[in-house]
């Protein structure tokens, strides 16, 4: 089989193999990257959030996030898909007071073994696929109230004898009111290149993403609600989905019906909206709740939506342990189980 031919069907396979990447997806390489690694994350509905709190998992989407607070503390997470697939990461904070705070994580993705088989459907043995992201973050104080921060990125990608490389960095900025109550993030993701494509003169582009994530924590309630608004640096996120019968043409006329202007404008805006609430009850434990309107209207089956788009979380805080457990559901039947678990060593080298 030839090169090239091989290729597209290993990367096609990869892409339909259950990882709810949205469908605008196929114009970039990378595309894990762009996944949810933290069960807190997951559970508010996105891939990225605009909460200061020293939570070291939020940091691997947004560095602004990277707090001296975060010194001493690690994090791992993992996250197992039907199928065989896995993927989580591992992170490490250290604080140095001139040159500002680092994160430093090993992001990863395992999609299992597969059959390779030849042009004529021969067995020719077993074949993998993996990709790796190396993230060093930074993160400084501006003031009470700014915060900036970045993130460098060394990725490899292997798919069965393809390999490639690449790099790239996410920025952000986010702000705080002095009441801690509301935060405000803009977050450039993945902006880089691949070094190494996987053919030879063929060169793709990397998930870039311009995002804004808000949050808003009542005074006297411990409930906070998140917003993340996506894909800022592309409006149409429409998908055509041609075996929804919705689209399918009248039998007698050969139209297909379509949507109003406003309808259509409708849509378009709340694919860009993901929505989360957290409850935070007598400071231990978290309850949250996520919805996201893309993943929904991409995914849900014809006929039977269930809950795809829907994800449900919670977080227990004891002492210098935090653990958190997130089901999202992407398809009716199909749904990723998140575990995380972030430990402050500092607390406890104190204690011994």
């Amino acid at each position: 089989m030839p090169n090239t031919t091989r290729f597209c069907l290993v990367f096609a396979l990869l892409l339909t193999i259950g990882q709810g990447w949205a469908q605008i997806g196929n114009f970039n390489t990378y595309k894990f990257l762009d996944l949810s690694n933290s069960a807190r994350v997951a559970a508010l509905g996105g891939n990225s959030l605009a909460v200061s709190d020293n939570d070291i998992t939020l940091t691997q989407a947004n560095p602004s996030l990277i707090t001296p607070e975060m010194n001493n503390n690690l994090a791992v997470s993992y996250v197992n898909i039907p199928g065989g697939v896995n993927y989580g990461f591992v992170m490490y904070g250290a604080d140095f007071k001139k040159a500002g705070s680092f994160v430093g994580s090993l992001q990863y993705i395992n999609y299992g073994k597969f059959d390779g088989r030849d042009a004529a459907e021969n067995q020719i043995g077993e074949f993998s696929a993996s990709e790796y992201a190396l993230n060093i973050g930074w993160g400084r104080r501006l003031s009470p109230l700014f915060s900036i921060g970045a993130n460098g990125k060394l990725i490899y990608s292997q798919l069965d004898t393809y390999h490639s490389l690449g790099i790239a960095v996410d920025v952000a900025g986010t702000f705080i009111t002095k009441d801690q109550l509301f935060t405000a993030s803009l977050i450039g993701k993945n902006i880089g290149t691949q070094i190494v494509p996987y053919v030879a003169g063929n060169r793709e582009a990397l998930p870039f993403e311009l995002q804004i994530g808000l949050s808003e924590k009542f005074k006297h309630i411990p409930l906070r609600f998140t917003q993340l608004l996506t894909n800022l640096n592309r409006w149409d996120l429409t998908y055509l989905d041609i075996s929804d019968p919705a689209n399918q043409p009248d039998p007698y006329t050969g139209e297909v019906k379509e949507k109003t202007g406003i309808a259509k404008f409708s849509d378009n805006m709340m694919r860009h909206v993901v929505l989360g609430a957290e409850l935070t009850i007598a400071k231990v434990l978290a309850v949250r709740l996520g919805y996201n309107y893309q993943r929904r209207q991409e995914l849900k089956l014809n006929g039977k939506a269930g809950l795809a788009g829907f994800s449900v979380g919670v977080g227990l805080h004891v002492k210098m342990f935090d653990l958190s457990y997130t089901r999202a559901t992407y398809q009716a039947g199909s749904s990723r189980n998140y575990i995380t678990l972030a430990v402050s060593l500092k607390e406890f080298i104190k204690k011994q």
